[in-house]
């Protein structure tokens, strides 16, 4: 397999855990990218944990290594788009996810994911592993 895919954060969770599955599919991409937001999630969620210090030292290495895309004026316009067509549709998403969304659209990426709510995002390209 090989593409251009944004991982959204569980991915990135399931990277840390070794999950078989998704390092070998990610071993086959052309490209990985990593959402600015998702390293946000994850710091929030290292803050909190028991292993905190090594938990961020995990995240830092990942950062330091990886493409991660930030948000700009025209990730913010999708990301608006998005929105409303959302909330027209009654089907919302967790903000960040919508943020995630509109950085896979803009770059035109595969957003992987294992999360199901993505798939009512009009024109996004999912893929859950």
């Amino acid at each position: 397999m090989s593409g251009r895919f944004l991982l959204d954060t569980n991915m990135i969770i399931a990277v840390f855990a070794n999950e078989e599955a998704v390092t070998q599919k990610l071993a086959d991409a052309e490209e990985v990218f990593v959402p600015s937001s998702a390293l946000g999630e994850l710091y929030f969620g290292a803050g909190k944990s028991a292993r905190a210090k090594d938990n961020i030292a995990r995240i830092d290495e990942l950062s330091a290594g990886s493409a991660v895309l930030v948000c700009d004026a025209l990730t913010a316009k999708l990301y608006g788009t998005i929105k409303n067509r959302l909330k027209m549709q009654g089907t919302p998403i967790p903000e960040n996810d919508i943020w995630i969304a509109a950085l896979a659209m803009q770059y035109q990426l595969t957003l992987v994911t294992g999360d199901r709510h993505f798939r009512v995002v009009e024109d996004l390209q999912v893929e859950q592993w």
